[in-house]
C-alpha cells in the first residue's frame, strides 16, 4: 500500500472550526500567522492548541508581526514558534535569518535536518541579529506607539475605507487580540476608497515611509502588496488575496508626531486630487 502523498489545506485562520473541519488522519502540522500579514487577522492560538492536542498534531505558530514581546504563543499551547528574525528581532534592515524556538526535544531533530540542509547563519550574521536582538526591549513600545497612532489617525479620514490594526476597537477580533497580546505591533493595513490608484498616488507622497515590503526595522517602510505581488500571482489570486487599495505600513521607530502628520498630509493630497475616484 502506497503512502498517501503530503498535502496542505488552506482554511480562514479567524475562524476555529474551520481547523476542526479540516484535519483528517493524515494531518501532522498545523500552521498559523497571527497577526496575518498583510491584513492583521487573529487567530484564537488557545483554541488552535487544544484542538491539535486533542489529536496528537503538532502546532507552529509564525509570531513575527507580534515579537515575542508583544506575544507568546507557547503560553496558550502551541508546540512550535518561529520568527522571520530579518524583521523585528534584527532591527536594521540588514539580516536576512530565521528563527525557530521549541522543546528541545523537537528542536533537536530539526537542528539534524537543519545541518543537512546547510541552513546555517554566519557567524557576521548571527553576530548582527545578536546586536539586533539586545535593543528589542527598547524598540519594540515604539513600534507599538507609532503603529497604534497612525492606525487612529487614519481611522476616520474620508480617503480611507478601512484600517486593519488589532489595536483598534473596531477591529472584529480586537477583544481576541488583547487577550493575547501585550502591544499590537507596528504594522497595519489601510485600505484607500479609491482603490489601487489612490493607495499607489498615497505612498508616492510619503516622505518618511520608504516604498519596500519590509517592515520591523527602525525605519518606517510601506508597500502595495497588490503591484508587489502581480509578478507572482494571476490577477484571480491577488484578488482573493488583498484588496487592490490596501497599503500596508510598517511603523519605524521616529518621532510619533513627524509619522502621523506625514501620513495624514499624503492621505489628505490624495483625497484633494481625487486620485483613483
Amino acid at each position: 500500500m502506497q503512502d498517501t502523498p503530503p498535502s496542505t489545506t488552506l482554511v480562514d485562520q479567524t475562524d476555529p472550526e474551520a481547523f476542526a473541519k479540516a484535519l483528517t488522519p493524515q494531518t501532522r502540522l498545523i500552521l498559523v500567522e497571527s497577526p496575518s500579514n498583510p491584513l492583521l487577522q487573529i487567530t484564537d492560538l488557545r483554541a488552535v492548541a487544544d484542538l491539535a492536542r486533542a489529536h496528537d498534531v503538532l502546532t507552529m505558530a509564525d509570531n513575527t508581526f507580534a515579537t515575542p514581546l508583544n506575544q507568546r504563543p507557547v503560553d496558550f499551547g502551541i508546540d512550535l514558534v518561529w520568527h522571520s528574525a530579518t524583521k523585528y528581532l534584527n532591527g536594521h534592515s540588514d539580516v536576512s535569518a530565521g528563527v525557530l524556538a521549541g522543546p528541545a526535544e523537537l528542536l533537536d531533530r530539526i537542528w539534524d535536518v537543519g545541518l543537512l540542509t546547510g541552513a546555517v547563519l554566519g557567524p557576521f550574521d548571527a553576530w548582527l541579529l545578536l546586536r539586533g536582538m539586545r535593543t528589542l526591549p527598547l524598540r519594540m513600545p515604539r513600534h507599538n506607539a507609532n503603529g497604534q497612532a497612525l492606525a487612529e489617525a487614519l481611522h476616520d479620514h474620508p480617503a480611507v475605507s478601512r484600517v486593519h490594526y488589532p489595536g483598534l476597537a473596531s477591529h472584529p477580533q480586537h477583544q481576541l487580540a488583547a487577550s493575547q497580546m501585550r502591544g499590537f505591533g507596528g504594522v497595519l493595513g489601510v485600505e484607500f476608497v479609491g482603490g489601487f490608484e489612490t493607495a499607489d498616488a498615497f505612498l508616492g507622497r510619503l516622505r518618511y515611509a520608504r516604498r519596500s515590503a519590509g517592515l520591523g526595522g527602525v525605519e518606517s517602510l510601506a508597500v502595495h502588496p497588490v503591484s508587489m505581488w502581480r509578478g507572482m500571482l494571476d490577477e484571480e489570486q491577488i484578488a482573493a488575496s488583498v484588496p487592490p487599495g490596501l497599503v500596508r505600513l510598517a511603523a519605524g521607530t521616529e518621532d510619533t508626531a513627524d509619522l502621523v502628520a506625514d501620513v495624514l498630509a499624503a492621505a489628505d493630497a490624495v483625497a484633494a486630487t481625487g486620485a483613483g475616484t
